[in-house]
């Protein structure tokens, strides 16, 4: 039997509800169905009066508007969704009592999300960054739109009741997070509702994505090789763009006299050799952190590992049909789908939610297809043909609406890198990398690393275990680039 969850987030507007709506709408497994259905009764500029209760000239039309919602809702659950979220005021008991009497009459459970806020500077920072710039004030002037706002507020605060009925399933959230009251809340999908929204906050921030220089053995999954000479002058070009870009958008921000403040740079990556020798390169800077997690490896190929597409569509031409009529939860034999990728990630986009400093994750490919999926909130379907260049810094700016991304090419200025000395400032600082602090599945470095070769690099641990990290030859100074023509 399929159990069908929806949950109904309301409050009086601009109290961040509509922040966290968009926050919880990026989760593969809830469906939107208000935007979906606004765009009907758009096109024509509605003031704030349209929304007062006793405008009964416009009462027709916004039940005619809340309706569509609500039925548009009921289809889709009664398509096969899981969860759905139906975002609005819903300020007034006899609404929510409505609500709850029409999903009953379809078997689907329902629990409200109820967000509070008595913070003033919340509420004007909300209305600022988020309502301005909604669909409802294209063309607006900013100040226009903020009074026309508080005006809508001040229509819903006579009308507005919080929920006191101790039978139904509710959460209320009190300024973004600061106080969470749960109440009746049953079952597995609820449950884990609430845990995410534990985790979500409204803070601004950046995320970079980076895929992992090139190793020595792209072809072999297995064989988890090290960075090559050539994966090594990638990692110090991405190290030195990325803190150059940071500085020039440090000094625009100070030119400006804006409040805003440029946060701290945490990196994650993989524990895989390729990934997490990337990664290093940013050890010798004490105010960033690094962290490793074994949730971000790359996607198994399986019995495909170590073959080129040719060479698996002439062998399994089978499962390549089964994979082009669903290429994101078909599996090849002792392989992972995307599907399974996704579920194993479901840890890290907690964390990426709750995590407040920017974030720069150096993972693979099929891993940042996944999370940029999630932040874009693509189908399922598009996620494994995105593409994620190589040698390119992705930089995406979670906002209400949207995700704004910029993507900014490497340059590859720094050829001519002395790797002897690098290696050797890695292996001192590779004690730094600390365990995740969510996840326990992680190993530290050994305290004391042995160097077993003149023209090599040993880093003891679990997580590098064996571990060898070519030298360039000294007439180069960068050795010879590995032939690659395939990567998973």
């Amino acid at each position: 039997m399929m159990h069908r969850q929806l949950n109904e987030l309301y409050g009086i507007a601009s109290h961040a509800q509509s922040c966290l709506f968009i926050c919880a709408a990026r989760h593969s497994c809830i469906k939107d169905s208000l935007r979906e259905a606004k765009p009907t009764f758009r096109g024509r500029s509605v003031a704030s009066t349209f929304f007062l209760a006793a405008n009964t000239a416009t009462a027709d039309l916004r039940m005619k508007i809340a309706n569509a919602c609500l039925e548009d809702m009921v289809r889709w659950l009664a398509s096969g969704g899981q969860v759905g979220i139906l975002d609005g005021s819903n300020t007034t008991e006899e609404r929510r009592q409505a609500l709850v009497d029409r999903f009953k009459s379809v078997g689907v459970n329902c629990m409200f999300i109820e967000s509070i806020c008595d913070n003033p500077e919340i509420i004007d920072s909300n209305i600022l960054s988020v309502k301005v710039s909604s669909p409802d004030y294209v063309g607006w002037k900013d100040t226009d739109a903020v009074n026309d706002f508080n005006r809508r507020i001040q229509n819903h605060v006579p009308f507005y009741k919080t929920i006191t009925d101790l039978n139904q399933s509710f959460v209320k959230l009190v300024n973004v997070g600061e106080k969470i009251v749960v109440n009746n809340v049953q079952g597995f999908l609820q449950s884990k509702i609430v845990y995410y929204l534990m985790n979500l906050h409204i803070c601004p921030r950046k995320i970079y994505f980076a895929r992992n220089g090139v190793s020595l053995s792209e072809q072999s999954y297995k064989a988890d090789a090290p960075l090559a000479p050539a994966g090594h002058r990638y990692a110090e070009n991405l190290k030195n763009f990325l803190l150059t870009l940071r500085e020039n958008q440090a000094l625009a921000i100070q030119q400006a006299n804006s409040e805003e403040t440029l946060r701290p740079l945490t990196v994650w990556t993989s524990s895989r050799q390729r990934s997490f020798q990337t990664a290093a390169h940013f050890l010798d800077h004490e105010d960033i952190i690094v962290r490793n997690r074994t949730v971000l490896a790359e996607r198994n190929p399986g019995i495909c590992d170590q073959m080129t597409p040719e060479e698996i569509q002439e062998k399994y031409p089978d499962e390549c049909l089964r994979a082009k009529s669903d290429p994101y939860r078909h599996r090849f034999p002792r392989a992972e789908s995307f599907y399974d990728l996704a579920n194993r990630l479901e840890k890290v986009i907690l964390e990426l939610e709750r995590e407040k400093n920017d974030v720069l994750i150096i993972t693979h490919e099929s891993v940042i297809k996944c999370l940029y999926g999630y932040l874009f909130g693509l189908p399922e379907r598009d996620i494994p043909s995105l593409e994620i260049p190589e040698n390119t810094l992705l930089e995406l700016v979670p906002t209400a609406y949207t995700t704004e991304e910029t993507r900014h090419v490497i340059p590859h200025s720094l050829v001519s890198v002395n790797w002897q000395l690098q290696a050797d400032t890695l292996l001192s600082l590779a004690g730094k990398i600390p365990a995740s602090p969510m996840f326990m599945d992680h190993y530290l470095p050994d305290e004391e690393s042995t160097r077993t070769k003149q023209d090599s690099l040993m880093l003891p641990s679990p997580w590098l275990s064996s571990v060898t990290m070519p030298v360039a030859s000294q007439q180069d100074g960068v050795g010879q680039e590995p032939e690659s023509t395939f990567r998973l």
